[in-house]
């Protein structure tokens, strides 16, 4: 049976009704917790002014022209960069000349001036580092003396949260196909608490890294099962806003990091505290049913009735008999199954010939530069003066218009045209970021938003593109190896970051230059708002013919795309761009 007849379920019990909507919003609650933790290292791994700790209690402190007794009152003074340092004598009477990552002992014991040309002796910071506690009372840098020689420990951080993201796509979504959604939407909803809780508790450096990568792992697991789980409940009319809005929920993570870091500034309670979030999908999971796509996938007919049955009498409507309604054979599971002889794990159909190659790169090219972006701008935010709060709950802001954005306007003047303009704007922003001087910050954080409202479109329109570019039997391979590159890049991005102490417009280059090639690329690339889903490489090569006009005269592709989801797209390879 074609899975195209199951949408005649949704003709009978609704496309959306009250059932659809209460489901959908417990489950894009839960989207909230994992925007949370995708971000939550922004301020977890936040570097505050820090010098050498001296090897003995201080009886004056000197910088410059100012003097105080105690080193910890400086900070209202003073921010130690590599040139600076501070002097400090002890009560024993020793003088030392105190940076960021070392310390100097004066031989000469009397002179306490700033400038001194006599001899020294360097010593390491073996006593550890003193921090400014002002804004943060303590960090993930803080709490592990993260800084100077060590600094690449707090790098690593987000990459490996990264990688543990990509470990979870690929074992969730397998899991969901064996043993089903509901299996993987409360599991990974659990480890997302448990692990979050782990995280705040931990007592070294490393078990926080095993806590957050686990962590990774379950946030990855939800967010690629939820997209087709939801989607398998929803009605094509609904589809594309459904699908696309679940990024704003994502987003809404984002702010409420901003909101939690102002409010909380001790790492372990702040990590707490966001992980809490996940607890309301946990007491309210138990009630989600399985989707009645999957277990009439595996054969179960009476279960996947019951579940017909309930949505039927949530939403008003008479029930339906499936096996009238589909004409099931009763005897046999439903499934399409891949098109004889094709291995749909082959990538190398994705290089089918010259052209699909250069689309396949292209999309590639897309996804990096949508990753590279979201997650350059968002880590970005500490460095862009003024309320760093602020800063990030903003930026998590522009990207719920951004998604309303694509809904409106890929149907209007098409997917092409849509994604080109946000990639063009992106480059455009990030040029206009280089050239704004470091005082106005609110112009710099202007430009970023707009940039992060483009790149944000970019997101959310590039999944519904790759999966209409390319036919049934490697729809399923080319939106799944987009995510990996785009997972690639999500890893990289905080590297990137790190490369502003080179130049600091260094990470706002990289965006722009991305932004730009990608825009030039995505201008070869064929329009399919309007087209039809294509099943062989023969269809696909038509939407390179702008003259193909009959198939104009079919329905939006939009309101087809998920209906295929059972035959050419793996859960694994559907979740939200981030």
């Amino acid at each position: 049976m074609g899975c195209r007849n199951f949408e005649v379920i949704f003709d009978h019990v609704g496309h959306f009704g009250r059932f659809q909507i209460f489901l959908y919003l417990i489950c894009a609650f839960q989207n909230i917790a994992c925007g949370i933790h995708y971000l939550a290292s922004v301020f977890l791994v936040l570097t505050p002014d820090h010098t050498c700790k001296p090897p003995g209690n201080v009886s004056r402190v000197l910088f410059h022209n100012f003097s105080h007794l105690r080193l910890e009152d400086t900070w209202s003074l003073i921010s130690v960069g590599p040139k600076d340092h501070i002097i400090v004598q002890l009560q024993d009477g020793e003088i030392w000349e105190l940076s960021m990552c070392s310390r100097i002992k004066r031989e000469n014991m009397s002179s306490l001036n700033y400038e001194y040309s006599g001899s020294k002796t360097k010593f390491p910071c073996v006593d550890g580092y003193i921090y400014d506690r002002r804004k943060w009372k303590s960090t993930v840098v803080t709490e592990w003396n993260l800084v100077c020689e060590r600094k690449w420990f707090a790098a690593l951080i987000q990459p490996v949260f990264m990688v543990g993201v990509l470990v979870g796509a690929a074992v969730f979504g397998y899991i969901s196909d064996r043993l089903g959604r509901r299996v993987v939407l409360w599991s990974t909803s659990t480890g997302i608490f448990l692990f979050g809780i782990a995280a705040s508790l931990t007592a070294d450096y490393y078990s926080f890294m095993a806590a957050r990568f686990f962590l990774a792992l379950a946030a990855s697991g939800y967010l690629v099962v939820v997209f087709v789980y939801v989607m398998e409940f929803i009605g094509m009319k609904f589809r594309m806003w459904a699908s696309i809005q679940l990024h704003s929920f994502f987003a809404i993570g984002t702010m409420v990091v901003a909101f939690t870091g102002y409010s909380i500034r001790i790492w372990w309670l702040y990590q707490m505290i966001l992980s809490t979030v996940t607890v309301p999908f946990i007491l309210c999971c138990w009630m989600l049913p399985e989707t009645p796509f999957w277990l009439l996938s595996g054969g179960r007919y009476q279960e996947a009735q019951q579940i017909v049955n309930m949505m039927a009498q949530w939403n008003g409507r008479s029930p339906c008999e499936l096996s009238e309604l589909l004409s099931l054979d009763l005897t046999e599971p439903v499934g399409g199954g891949s098109p004889s002889g094709i291995n749909m794990n082959n990538i190398y159909y994705l290089f089918y010939d010259c052209a699909v190659s250069t689309r396949t790169l292209t999309v590639w090219m897309i996804w990096f530069t949508g990753s590279l972006g979201f997650y350059s701008l968002s880590l970005n935010s500490l460095n862009l003066g003024g309320n760093e709060y602020l800063n990030l709950f903003l930026l998590g802001a522009v990207e719920i218009p951004a998604y309303i954005f694509v809904c409106v306007g890929m149907d209007r003047v098409g997917r092409k045209a849509v994604l080109a303009f946000s990639l063009f704007f992106s480059a455009l922003s990030c040029g206009v970021m280089m050239v704004i001087p470091e005082n106005y910050h609110v112009w710099r954080v202007v430009a970023t938003m707009a940039a992060k409202f483009a790149i944000g479109a970019v997101f959310g329109l590039i999944y519904l593109y790759t999966a209409e570019l390319y036919p049934t039997v490697v729809r399923s391979l080319a939106v799944g190896s987009g995510s990996m590159v785009c997972r690639l890049a999500s890893i990289l991005a905080p590297f990137f970051i790190y490369l502003r102490s080179q130049w600091i417009f260094l990470p706002q280059l990289l965006v722009g230059t991305t932004s730009f090639i990608s825009g030039v690329l995505t201008l070869n690339l064929p329009e399919t708002h309007g087209k039809p889903l294509a099943t062989t490489w023969e269809e696909a090569a038509k939407l390179e013919s702008k003259n193909d006009r009959s198939s104009s005269k079919l329905s939006p592709t939009t309101n087809n795309i998920v209906l295929e989801k059972t035959e050419g797209i793996n859960p694994r390879d559907s979740s939200p761009g981030e």
